[in-house]
């Protein structure tokens, strides 16, 4: 069993005085998110001792935080800095630029009987809160709550809460299904599996739309005004907020339309934004705002769930080798037709497709090593345990030789004192 999380969306209503509080105490944990991030870009120093050692009491008496909102913050900027270092590999501060403030369950928060209770700068306050569409969450039987995220959206108040279940592991002795998933632009999504059977997920009508919002973007720009500001912020968010849908569509086909102990294949596309550089500068838009990255990461999350593994394989020669007898040509690939035929074997079928059945292939070969890999390790420590045994069986042998040694010893020593004493 493995611990999958996932994150709960549930909005808050409330009054105006209470959303002056939360506005407070929001803006307040941010400013001080910023001084901590400021003293850690500093001092180079993430040890959480130190920091609350020379912060917690400016962050108390400056920032007005209670004594856990102290702790929730220092907390906060570390894993920030901890996740650039871990991406980026340097120091570079962070700026909290929206109010937010993390919430600590059960002792800055809970949620009891319709109603959220939440610790701010002026207290306690309670307000109700809507749960549609995340009521499996709430069984406390199943799923665990932890450190939530209060943040404000269009006058909207939002609790974002990560929720802990445990799910079944996929061991690879227990995988039933193979797919390969080949990524692209013109196909956001093609699928081979063990049945022979081929998925497309058209890519056309989101090629087309971006376009759109592009040429609307430009207009805009073009005019400068504030309303014209106004639209091209409401008109980003829009188009991310189609995008992301178009995404969970996507990854939770794949993973409905397979049963559970599915193995899924993924080409390892990272870097390819260098290759944009190669491309006409009219087309670079189309390989920029492809979210490759975002389906990858909702399949994963939505594969755990569903006990699946996800692997990522070597993209190189994909889309050139041919399934059926191995050829590697780059003239086997027709990138304007999208077409695949093999020189030497005479293979024809879409390029996309020729890319999921490679990766299908190549999840066999893995399965084939990592099963190889644990009956030689069973192997070597069978070996090890019969000789640990054959060991030991001689060990005692010997053990067992020298008692009797001894004992007879003791015997002849015993006789020889009788011996003596009846003569």
């Amino acid at each position: 069993m493995s611990k999958f999380v996932v994150t709960a969306k549930v909005q808050i209503h409330s009054e105006r005085s209470v959303r002056k509080i939360l506005d407070r105490s929001m803006v307040q944990y941010s400013l001080a998110c910023d001084r901590i991030a400021a003293y850690c870009f500093e001092n180079k120093c993430l040890k959480r001792e130190t920091i609350h050692n020379d912060l917690y009491e400016e962050l108390r008496d400056k920032f007005g935080l209670k004594s856990q909102m102290a702790c929730s913050a220092i907390i906060t900027v570390i894993a920030k800095y901890k996740t650039i270092l871990a991406e980026e590999h340097q120091w570079i501060q962070p700026k909290f630029r929206k109010p937010q403030l993390d919430l600590v369950w059960n002792r800055d928060y809970s949620l009891v009987q319709g109603v959220f209770s939440v610790n701010t700068l002026d207290g306690r306050i309670k307000a109700p809160f809507d749960i549609k569409g995340m009521e499996q969450y709430f069984d406390k039987d199943r799923f665990k709550f932890g450190t939530a995220r209060l943040v404000c959206s269009k006058r909207k108040y939002y609790l974002h809460i990560p929720v802990t279940s445990e799910v079944e592991d996929c061991e690879v002795s227990e995988i039933c299904n193979v797919v390969g998933i080949d990524r692209g632009i013109n196909f956001l999504a093609v699928s081979y599996d063990s049945k022979g059977k081929s998925t497309f997920f058209d890519g056309g009508k989101v090629k087309h739309k971006r376009a759109q919002y592009k040429e609307l973007r430009t207009e805009l720009q073009k005019r400068g005004t504030s309303s014209s500001r106004r639209r091209l912020k409401k008109i980003g968010q829009r188009e991310n907020r189609w995008m992301n849908d178009v995404n969970h569509c996507v990854s939770k086909a794949l993973v409905t339309n397979n049963p559970s102990k599915t193995l899924f294949v993924l080409e390892n596309l990272k870097g390819i934004r260098g290759a944009t550089e190669k491309v006409k500068r009219k087309d670079r838009y189309v390989s920029v705002s492809w979210s490759y990255y975002d389906l990858e990461q909702k399949l994963k999350y939505k594969a755990q769930r569903n006990s699946c593994l996800v692997i990522n394989a070597d993209p190189r020669y994909t889309s050139q080798c041919c399934p059926k007898c191995g050829h590697i040509e780059k003239s086997n690939r027709d990138k304007k037709l999208h077409c695949f035929c093999c020189k030497n074997c005479g293979y024809r079928s879409n390029d996309d497709r020729i890319g999921a059945m490679n990766l299908f292939n190549i999840g066999l070969n893995w399965i084939k090593e990592q099963t190889e890999c644990s009956e030689s390790i069973s192997l070597q420590t069978g070996v090890q345990s019969i000789t640990q045994r054959c060991n030991d069986s001689q060990h005692s042998e010997k053990k067992v030789g020298k008692k009797r040694s001894r004992a007879s010893k003791t015997r002849s020593r015993a006789t020889g004192q009788l011996q003596a004493n009846r003569l």
